[in-house]
């Protein structure tokens, strides 16, 4: 049996109350067909909300996988919740700057019409299907690193919008390359909800920095080198995990 630490994880609407579980739908097709799951073999189950539980597979079939539960737990939510306000991007690259944060522990997910960025997202099937692409990218980058708690991808919002839900945040830092001020070098909460922003390929423009930091945010660079957009907010989640103590185990 494989230890529970390196099993897979699957993602369900909610635990079953019993030991008995059944993996269907586009679970159960990728846990019989792509990772060829068989009896013995350990799995594990979550909702996205910080329940888990250990199973064991007992049967496979074409498309389902029948389990037993042999232990739950309950993952704590980080007491500093990071939330990261992602301008767009453009292609596929966005839908890595999501993979990318999702790996490194994001537990919410802006898309930011920023000004300069070149993908707009316009309201209606277009838009509608790109941000489906990016909560689809979220779900299997959280499944992919094992996380108990999937992370939220919202409604995309404006520069306006955004400037509102950084004065109603505790923190705000905005990834800029002229920033005086290191990431490392400011002080950092504890515990509430820190937004993270990174700005579009072109940068943030001055305006948006002006509005952003009358919020109540703060500029700040990640180090010498300029990091793209598609890859800056793992870059920076990385830095917030050991200088917060994000990345501290939890029960």
């Amino acid at each position: 049996m494989s230890q529970s630490s390196t099993a897979p994880l699957f993602l369900v609407d909610a635990l079953p109350p019993d030991d008995h579980a059944v993996l269907d739908g586009p679970e159960g097709r990728h846990a019989a067909t792509v990772r060829r799951l068989r009896p013995g073999e350990a799995v594990q189950l979550s909702d996205g909300r910080g329940a888990l539980a250990h199973a064991v597979v007992e049967s496979a079939g074409r498309d389902v996988v029948e389990l037993t539960i042999v232990r739950r737990t309950a993952v704590a939510a980080p007491t500093l919740r990071v939330l990261l306000a992602q301008a767009l991007v453009k292609g596929d690259r966005g839908e890595l700057a999501v993979e990318l944060a999702t790996e490194a522990g994001v537990d919410g997910i802006l898309p930011w019409r920023a000004a300069r960025c070149v993908a707009r997202w316009e309201a209606g099937p277009r838009g509608d299907k790109a941000l489906a692409r990016w909560r689809t990218t979220a779900r299997e980058a959280a499944k992919q690193a094992r996380r108990p708690w999937l992370p939220v991808v919202e409604e995309p919002v404006t520069t306006a919008a955004l400037a509102r839900r950084v004065a109603a945040t505790g923190a705000a830092l905005v990834l800029h390359e002229a920033a005086s001020e290191r990431l490392a070098d400011v002080p950092l909460p504890s515990e509430g909800e820190l937004l993270l922003v990174v700005g579009p390929e072109g940068g943030v423009t001055g305006e948006e920095v002006d509005a952003l930091v009358e919020a109540g945010a703060r500029t700040v660079r990640l180090g010498p080198e300029v990091v793209r957009a598609s890859t800056a907010a793992a870059v920076a989640l990385g830095a917030l995990g050991v200088l917060t103590g994000r990345w501290d185990a939890r029960p």
